[in-house]
């Protein structure tokens, strides 16, 4: 063993001493940390060589070949510390995080650093602007050299942007944030407060001060932009557009390139401009993105059968994959619609203008040919780049009016029979095969905001839901079919709508909830959207329909964008894609880029870089299609504050929209605001939070309040800052007995509650 050992220090010593070249390389490759000792080990450096490495790493520090961290650590003075504070900066196109040094002073930039996913110890989420300690190490790989980063300590979050009213004069004042989640107010100096005046909507940005946590003092902002008066309309919308970071302006580059567009070439396209496609809008539409034709099928064999034509903008013609409008597109996701403006995913030239689909005017197009039999089923379609001239466009109610025959505009007489009515006849046998296939038939009224000149709320009214918009909407479903098939047979990635079947715990929390209405929903039965029909044909015209509406749809589960196929449940369809609005929304882009490279149809389809990042691109626009959701309701909430006001003190009534252990949400029948009703003002007893029935039951008198009862509330504070309202519940038990229903099951009961019961005494808290 000895002489083992002996032959091997023997060699070790034979090994030549380190060029300055070695060490550097060393230390290139090292992954992790690189001091003195680790050079020895790995280059055999023993005994008196050892103060010759110390003299050569000294003069290579010296002369600045190398320098040594505060934790002996030795790098190339172009590489990071090993351990070291660094910067959230974003997310990559791989879901990845994103950072850089905070303390850099090498040339150039350093190489990227990426974050780990978590392991071993749990930090809350990061985002961009976030800083933490970090333990880097370097890595190589087919994407080339860079750092990862594994998380030692969160050091701060970022900076966080305010909006808010400012309330102070010229010497400074404090900003009160208009999200209701955020409760801490900021302190303003002169200095920054930007020519703010008192009671202004401005943007704000957090200044990062760490005594204000150590000394509990207000946190410090510097006004950025003054956006206004709180009480002038614009406003409104600006808030739920800055609280949920949605883009409003358009790059340079963006408007730039938009400018330059021109008008597709008829070459190499279908003329269609002879056949009368029609556009059928709401009146204020602005852009005209789809249109439609039908016509009896001529084929012998298919008698009673349709050809239809469901023709789309061509947005992808213009919009290029990588071009500046594309990226700008993508981070936008999807257009979004609020009562006093449109934030458009595209810029005006194309969504108003080249891609619009204006009556008479020559406009490049996607078009969807589909063959029906005479009960709807599709036999089967084709997908052709076209040029075609809308013949006209046409309201809902226009339409709609001309087929019963009750009013004619110039237009819709014109094109009542050769047009409309065929129309309506392909759309008859396609409602045929949707009952056959019973799709979800939720009915949940949906109000809109209509706006005067001046942008104030002036009337709350209900969405028509004629049988014109159904015509659209079938029309639109079996394009969107189509698509998705015709991508799935040529094996070309594919951005599918997906709405997944409601989870088993929600479908056991409706079973127990239906049993309170003597309503059965057994177990074990497969999950199809016509179990829930049968609930609600059940309920239909009763007093309870609203209610059994409102808990069958939360029961649903929400909809999503993947190149994933798990159906589309709601619909009852296999395959299903969004193709009809790329005007408006990125996922319909991208399957008409799918169209292209399948059919072969230009070199301006699909890229295998989009199609490698499907996946991450259905979260992006998932995320941001639920964005857009958010602030749409909270801009409809402070507008209906706005419109509520002046009616503080007065009476309405409404129904119980939502139960929780802190009270009652309440949504008013005229104008659909969402107010809330809190625990503490239900006196007069001690209630119970039933969440399985969506309920609150008193202990002492048995009152019952549950999700979808109608009652009447006293309108006691309107915040238009939040846009939220409070409401008191009227005819409380103890004044006179409330007017709704009583639990059967409870006895009136003394005493205090049972310990974890929320109590409430007898009088105002």
């Amino acid at each position: 063993m000895s002489k083992n050992k002996h032959k091997s220090d023997k060699h070790k010593k034979a090994r030549p001493f380190p060029t300055r070249e070695e060490i550097l390389g060393f230390i290139d490759a090292a992954d992790g940390k690189v001091s003195k000792r680790e050079i020895a080990r790995a280059f055999h450096i023993r005994g008196d060589d050892r103060a010759l490495l110390k003299h050569l790493l000294a003069e290579m520090k010296s002369d600045g070949t190398l320098v040594q961290d505060a934790g002996r650590a030795l790098r190339q003075p172009d590489d990071l510390p090993a351990v070291t504070v660094i910067e959230i900066t974003g997310i990559d196109p791989y879901g990845d995080l994103t950072a850089r040094a905070v303390k850099w002073e090498g040339d150039g930039d350093h190489l990227p650093i990426y974050l780990t996913p978590k392991r071993g110890r749990q930090f809350k989420p990061l985002a961009p602007g976030d800083r933490v300690l970090a333990r880097l190490t370097k890595n190589r790989d087919a994407d080339g050299p860079h750092y990862v980063a594994n998380v030692v300590k969160v050091l701060e979050n970022a900076p966080q942007s305010i909006l808010g009213i400012y309330e102070g004069g010229e010497s400074g004042g404090n900003i009160k944030p208009t999200d209701r989640k955020v409760r801490d107010e900021y302190f303003v100096s002169s200095a920054d407060a930007n020519g703010a005046e008192h009671g202004m909507l401005v943007l704000a940005k957090e200044v990062r001060d760490p005594a204000a946590k150590r000394f509990k003092r207000m946190k410090k902002a510097v006004v950025v932009e003054c956006l206004g008066d709180l009480n002038a309309p614009k406003s409104i919308s600006l808030i739920a557009i800055h609280h949920h970071g949605i883009p409003m302006d358009f790059p340079e580059d963006v408007l730039e390139q938009a400018k330059k567009a021109t008008a597709a070439p008829i070459e190499g396209r279908t003329d269609l401009r002879d056949i009368p496609l029609v556009t059928i809008d709401p009146v204020d539409a602005r852009d005209h993105d789809d249109a439609i034709f039908a016509e009896a099928d001529t084929d012998p064999n298919n008698p009673g059968g349709w050809h239809i034509i469901i023709a789309i903008a061509d947005v992808a013609h213009y919009v290029t994959t990588n071009s500046p409008i594309d990226k700008e597109a993508r981070k936008r996701g999807n257009s979004c619609y609020f009562p006093d403006r449109v934030v458009p995913m595209l810029p005006e030239e194309l969504s108003t203008d080249l891609c619009s689909l204006k009556p008479g005017v020559d406009r490049a197009a996607m078009a969807c040919h589909i063959w029906l039999d005479k009960d709807g089923n599709k036999k089967r379609h084709k997908f052709e780049r076209i040029i075609m001239r809308s013949d006209a466009n046409i309201s809902y109610q226009d339409v709609q009016a001309a087929i019963d025959g009750t009013q004619f505009t110039e237009t819709s007489e014109r094109l009542l029979e050769p047009v409309l009515k065929p129309l309506y006849g392909a759309w008859q046998a396609l409602m045929a095969a949707r009952e056959k296939r019973s799709p979800l038939e939720l009915d949940v009224a949906e109000r809109k905001i209509i706006l005067s000149q001046a942008g104030q709320v002036e009337e709350i009214a209900l969405r028509d839901r004629l049988d014109a918009h159904r015509v659209v909407e079938e029309y639109m479903i079996i394009a969107n079919v189509a698509a998705a098939e015709e991508l799935e047979k040529h094996q070309v990635p594919c951005m599918y709508r997906v709405h997944e079947e409601p989870p088993m715990d929600k479908v056991e929390h409706l079973r127990e909830f239906l049993k309170t209405l003597d309503i059965s929903l057994a177990k074990g039965q497969v999950l199809r959207p016509a179990l829930f029909n049968n609930i609600l044909a059940k309920v239909k015209d009763k007093p309870i329909a609203d209610l059994v509406n409102t808990v069958v749809l939360r029961t649903q589960t929400q909809a999503y964008y993947s190149p994933e196929n798990q159906g589309h449940f709601g619909l009852a369809l296999q395959k299903y894609a969004h193709f009809t609005s790329p005007i408006r929304r990125y996922s319909d882009l991208l399957v008409h880029r799918g169209l292209v490279k399948a059919l072969k149809l230009g070199n301006d389809g699909l890229t295998d870089e989009q199609a490698e990042k499907m996946s991450f691109i259905g979260e992006e626009i998932s995320k941001t299609e639920r964005r857009a959701m958010a602030a749409e309701r909270e801009s409809n909430d402070r507008y209906l504050a706005a419109f509520l006001a002046d009616k503080v003190d007065q009476d309405f009534k409404g129904r119980i929209s939502g139960v929780t252990r802190f009270g009652l949400f309440i949504t008013l029948n005229h104008s659909a605001a969402d107010g809330f009703v809190p625990m503490a003002s239900l006196f007069g007893d001690f209630y119970e939070h039933d969440e399985k029935n969506h309920q609150l039951v008193g202990k002492r008198f048995g009152n019952t309040f549950q999700l979808g009862q109608e009652v009447e509330v006293k309108l006691v504070d309107v915040d238009k800052t939040t846009g939220s309202l409070r409401l008191e519940m009227q005819n409380l038990p103890f004044s006179g007995g409330h007017k709704g229903k009583r639990s059967k099951s409870r006895r009136p009961q003394k005493g205090t509650p049972k310990k974890g019961n929320v109590r409430r005494r007898g009088k105002r808290q």
